[in-house]
C-alpha cells in the first residue's frame, strides 16, 4: 500500500474526463455510452497494476523531496482512538463507536482486542459514530474493544494522490489528444508541489514523523526551517577549537 489508495485516484480522474454517446444504435435501437465516466475507470486502459505503479512513483518523488527534513519513507500514525460501544458478531456487522469521530469514507481503521487485530477501510458513514466497512469483519469483537484510525500525516495522502493522478492522466491524455499538453495534469502537480513547498518552508509540520538534521535535535524548539533572507554571520566570531572547558577562542 502506498501513501494513497486506488480509490483516491479513481475519484480524482474519473470525473475529470467527458462522456459521449455513439451516433449509431445497437440491435435494440438505443444509443450506447462510449465511455463510462464518473464512477469508475476503464479497466482495459487503467488497471490496478498501472495505478499501483504510478502511486509508487509519486511516493518516491515525495520521499526524495522531503528527505532533507524528515526520515523517509513515512509511516502511518494513530490520529484517533476510541472504544467499541456494542459487540460485533455475525449478526451485527455495523461498527458503533463509544464517542463520535469525524470519520470519512475510505478512512483506515484498526480493530484490536487482545492479540486479535483487523484492518479495514470504511465504506459508508451512517452516523458520526456508526459506519460500515468494505470487507466483512472476521473476528468477534466484544464491547470496549479498541478502535484506532490510522493515516499518513496530512497532507502526504493529498500529495501522493495528485501526483499519481497527474502522471496517469497525462499518459492517456497525451495518447489521445494533440497537442500533448494537459492543463488538468499541470494543475494537479501545482497543488501537490504547493503542499511540498509548505512542508519544506515549515508552514506544515508532519507530526509523528522522525525529523533529521542538527536543527531538529530538540523538536520542542520553535524555529523556522529556512535561514532568514539576508542573514549574515559576522567575521569576528570564529568556532571554538579544542575540547572541554580548556577550549579557547582564537
Amino acid at each position: 500500500m502506498g501513501y494513497c489508495t486506488e480509490t483516491d485516484i479513481t475519484k480524482i480522474i474519473a470525473q475529470s474526463l467527458t462522456s459521449a454517446t455513439s451516433q449509431t444504435t445497437d440491435g435494440l435501437g438505443t444509443l450506447s455510452n462510449l465511455i463510462n465516466i464518473g464512477t469508475q475507470l476503464d479497466n482495459n486502459l487503467i488497471n490496478s497494476e498501472n495505478i499501483s505503479y504510478y502511486i509508487q512513483l509519486a511516493d518516491q518523488e515525495i520521499d526524495g523531496g522531503l528527505s532533507q527534513l524528515y526520515e523517509a519513507p513515512f509511516c502511518e500514525t494513530v490520529d484517533f482512538e476510541t472504544l467499541l460501544f456494542s459487540a460485533i458478531s455475525e449478526y451485527n456487522g455495523i461498527i458503533i463507536l463509544e464517542r463520535p469521530c469525524p470519520l470519512a469514507v475510505n478512512d483506515i481503521i484498526l480493530l484490536k482486542f487482545g492479540d486479535n487485530e483487523e484492518r479495514h477501510e470504511i465504506e459508508e458513514i451512517i452516523t458520526p459514530s456508526t459506519f460500515e466497512t468494505v470487507d466483512m469483519i472476521q473476528y468477534f469483537f466484544p464491547a470496549d474493544s479498541r478502535i484506532l484510525r490510522v493515516s499518513y500525516p496530512p497532507p502526504i495522502r493529498f500529495i501522493s494522490a495528485r501526483l499519481a493522478a497527474a502522471n496517469i492522466y497525462d499518459k492517456y491524455f497525451s495518447a489521445e489528444s494533440s497537442p500533448n499538453i494537459s492543463s488538468f495534469g499541470d494543475k494537479l502537480r501545482e497543488l501537490a508541489n504547493g503542499k511540498i513547498n509548505e512542508i519544506l518552508s515549515g508552514t506544515i509540520i508532519l507530526h509523528g514523523q522522525q525529523r533529521i538534521g542538527r536543527r531538529f535535535y530538540n523538536p520542542n524548539l520553535v524555529e523556522q526551517y529556512s535561514v532568514p533572507t539576508g542573514g549574515v554571520i559576522s567575521k569576528e566570531f570564529r568556532p571554538l577549537r579544542g575540547g572541554g572547558a580548556g577550549g579557547a577562542r582564537r
